[in-house]
């Protein structure tokens, strides 16, 4: 019993790169766990046209927010860990462009999104609009988590990342029971818990950091530079996530869409285990050897990948009956896409994971070059499949950019790191070493 509930310490207070894994995965989780219970009660209540018109109008903050966030928060980790002295300057520097930018993907938005869901209805479009204001919070809460990350702080970070699904699920919960749930109830039930989670979490942090805004000059300058380096890094990764949905959403019907979006929200329930290894990761190999660097990201991506494969084998063959079970008979034809995705997500891992490699050793921007490449795969290939092969198409589109990603990827290691990439099939070894790190809780 003593030794249970030391192991559960070790975990909680996620000293150790592996407790902090161990605790980032398990929050993942939860987080996995309730996005699906949400998803579940939308679809089931909405149908296949409600749920599309709910995507169309909760993706735009979050998506552009994402697309706009200039590399901040990964600039903030680095440099945070590169001048740790001067840490309240850089998270003050850190906000203050959060914000700005925030503002930007709001009015961005609001003249954006008329054109693009000019089929769906009027009060689709105006509700969409409206929750565009929230996409300053959503830059904010990102660079208070990166900041909470460098500092160690992954238990305070991986609870607030969980508050906001689970509120809600509570607010849908109330809203079924009251007969409310509509396209609209549902989307301020997604969006607007991020206001109080990010509150919360600018409050935890300015216990931890203080805010100062002398000298904010040169703090800005440091983000900017790494920065824009790493900028199209993040931007890749929020369209290979989410191009298809703003794809679908202007190119098919509300129904269509919904189909779509249960098959992605449900095949990135895989991203579990890279996400709790890059979170980790990215903050500990920041600014540290080379050869170190290398070491930890390559063993990172065999088994982040390994894991990933094992839990794809089984929704891959009981996918039907996995959808019909979850959302309804509406939703099985989207089976294949389903399936198409998954085989997706295990590359995108494989790409992430490895990408931190040259992260961490501060060479973000011939990653940005090389991955924007296959990233301009996606858009043309989409907009010739998509309206052959309805949503299927938008599956395979997403599938062969990371593929033709991941092969750009791995090119990179001989011609800019000048080593071999390192080797996808875990080994004895890196069991043997997880098997360690668990049981002497280091």
């Amino acid at each position: 019993m003593k030794s249970l509930f030391r192991t559960i310490t070790w975990i909680w207070q996620g000293h150790s790169s592996t407790s902090a894994i161990i605790q980032t995965f398990a929050s993942k989780i939860l987080i996995l766990g309730t996005n699906i219970a949400t998803g579940i009660i939308t679809a089931r209540f909405l149908g296949p046209e409600g749920r599309g018109e709910q995507a169309a109008m909760i993706i735009w903050p979050q998506f552009l927010a994402y697309t706009l966030t200039l590399g901040i928060p990964s600039a903030l980790q680095y440099n945070l860990k590169r001048y740790p002295e001067q840490k309240s300057q850089l998270l003050s520097a850190s906000l203050l462009m959060g914000s700005i930018l925030g503002i930007l993907a709001t009015c961005i938005g609001i003249f954006f999104i008329p054109q693009w869901l000019s089929q769906y209805p009027s009060d689709v479009i105006r509700f969409a609009q409206y929750f565009m204001l929230v996409a300053p919070l959503s830059i904010i809460s990102v660079t208070l988590n990166a900041a909470l990350e460098a500092e160690g702080e992954f238990s305070l970070a991986n609870g607030l990342r969980y508050l906001s699904p689970l509120l809600t699920f509570i607010v849908l919960i109330i809203l079924v029971f009251n007969q409310k749930i509509t396209p609209f109830t549902t989307s301020l039930a997604y969006l607007l818990p991020v206001v109080p989670a990010t509150l919360w979490m600018l409050y935890l942090v300015r216990e931890k950091i203080f805010l100062v805004w002398q000298d904010l000059i040169i703090s800005c300058q440091r983000l900017m530079s790494y920065g824009l380096r790493s900028y199209g890094v993040d931007l890749v990764g929020t369209l290979s996530l989410q191009i298809g949905q703003v794809l679908v959403v202007g190119l098919l019907s509300s129904s269509s869409m919904g189909i779509y979006t249960v098959a992605l929200s449900l095949s990135r329930m895989l991203n579990v285990f890279g996400d709790a290894i890059i979170r980790v990761l990215f903050p500990k190999v920041a600014a540290r050897p080379r050869d170190e660097v290398l070491f930890i990201t390559g063993r990172a991506a065999r088994v982040s990948s390994f894991l990933t494969l094992l839990t794809a084998i089984p929704l891959i063959l009981f996918g039907p009956w996995l959808l019909k079970l979850l959302y309804g008979s509406e939703f099985v034809e989207s089976v294949t896409v389903f399936r198409i995705l998954l085989l997706e997500v295990i590359l995108n891992v494989i790409i992430w994971v490895l990408s931190q490699a040259f992260m961490g050793l501060g060479r973000p921007g011939i990653l940005t070059i090389l991955q924007g490449f296959g990233l301009l795969i996606t858009v043309p290939l989409m907009l010739v499949l998509i309206p052959r092969f309805d949503f299927v198409g938008a599956g395979f589109s997403l599938l062969l950019s990371t593929l033709a990603r991941l092969v750009f990827l791995l090119f990179c290691f001989p011609l800019i790191l000048k080593v071999r990439p390192p080797d996808l099939i875990i080994n004895k070894q890196d069991i043997m070493y997880l098997k360690e790190k668990i049981l002497n809780r280091s």
